[in-house]
């Protein structure tokens, strides 16, 4: 775990950021799509199509920002939170290369 300390002269406040995504994170965990055994991204990860479909996630977030209610930070969140599972498929995926 990342400490505090850790942080000190680091210019964008990211522990800041980072913390507050960790919390968009866990309350995706209590909205409608995420309340069945398996989450859609984790079935589309599973057959083979995660890649394409985390990136389009990204790029559909990052196409809206500024757009769809204006420069809305969750769209920089979910941004963020595609970014981050985007991350363990690429794990995942090149464990079996």
């Amino acid at each position: 775990m990342v400490k505090p300390t850790d942080w000190i002269g680091h210019k964008f406040d990211e522990l800041t950021y980072l913390c507050e995504l960790q919390e968009y994170v866990a309350s995706t965990y209590d909205m409608h799509y995420a309340k069945g055994k398996h989450q859609a991204s984790e079935l589309i990860i599973d057959a083979g199509y995660g890649e394409g479909f985390l990136m389009g996630n990204i790029l559909k977030y990052w196409k809206r920002y500024g757009k769809k209610e204006g420069k809305n930070r969750q769209d920089l969140l979910k941004i963020l939170h595609y970014a981050l599972i985007m991350l363990y498929a690429h794990d995942n995926i090149t464990k079996g290369e």
